[in-house]
């Protein structure tokens, strides 16, 4: 399933319980990676730009890439959360008030038309921090990667995150936190599924599952039925045996070389990097 399903209201806020959890080293591991080289980074990127974020979740990066860039114009945050939208947009109001604020609720895989800064702006920065590009496979990354491209127009740049290929074990347990936060944010798509569409899911009888391929070089999700049971979703009955299991999810790990061919196939060229200590 196209991971957007995953951020209802409720959704939005489970994930970011999920970045909380002591398992889940993607978070921390990118703040920290951004303070440290924040210098660098707003060198390379330059002064006066309209930042433009996909799927800006909680803004906690943001505030970061806000502080240590020179002269930011506006800043349009792109997310399909409402709720976590409006939110981050009015924190970030009271601690950027020189800059232009231009929330857009919005699904960004689709087509759009950016608002325009009332401040002219050099160019167009986009910033997509996280994992969340390897939620998609090669073919749909690439698409997206080309949507940001034209986004950022010939003298644009964009800083993207990725979760580098690593150790299974410790991939895994980000996935499977013992304190199951993860487990609630992927059975709140069942939840979710009841809600809009009036499908039946017993969420008491499906357990969340996460399971690291490395001949996909990705983690996959899946939820797996309890015991034989039946589901009406969108007016279908669909069956379940016991321990079937339904893949909902992946998070793609790359090497730099994969992202840089990503990249490529999209017209984009990587020009500038930046990794942790441990290559995560």
């Amino acid at each position: 399933l196209p991971s957007k399903y995953f951020y209802d209201a409720r959704g939005s806020q489970l994930f970011e319980a999920i970045t909380r959890q002591p398992e889940y080293y993607l978070t921390s591991t990118e703040l920290s990676l951004l303070e440290a080289s924040m210098g660098s980074i707003a060198q390379a990127i330059g002064a006066g730009v309209h930042v433009v974020e996909y799927g800006s979740g909680s803004g906690r990066k943001t505030e970061l890439l806000l502080q240590g860039l020179r002269d930011v114009v506006a800043y349009t945050p792109l997310e399909i959360s409402r709720t976590a939208l409006l939110e981050s947009t009015a924190r970030l109001t009271q601690q950027f008030p020189q800059i232009q604020m231009l929330p857009v609720c919005t699904d960004f895989t689709k087509p759009l038309r950016l608002p325009d800064a009332q401040r002219p702006a050099r160019p167009h920065l986009v910033f997509f921090p996280g994992t969340t590009l390897g939620n998609f496979a090669d073919a749909a990354a690439i698409e997206l990667l080309d949507a940001m491209r034209q986004t950022m127009d010939s003298d644009g740049c964009a800083l993207i995150g990725i979760d580098l290929d690593k150790d299974a074990a410790l991939i895994e347990a980000a996935y499977n936190d013992a304190a199951g936060v993860t487990a609630e944010f992927t059975l709140n798509l069942l939840a979710r599924l009841n809600r809009e569409i009036g499908s039946d899911f017993d969420l008491d009888g499906f357990r969340h599952h996460a399971v690291y391929v490395r001949e996909h070089g990705r983690i996959e999700i899946f939820l797996v039925s309890q015991r034989a049971q039946r589901v009406q979703v969108g007016g279908k009955e669909f069956a379940f045996a016991e321990g079937e299991a339904m893949q909902v999810g992946y998070s793609c790990k790359y090497t730099d070389a994969r992202f840089a061919e990503l990249t490529a196939a999209a017209g984009l060229k990587v020009t500038h990097g930046w990794n942790d200590a441990k290559d995560w």
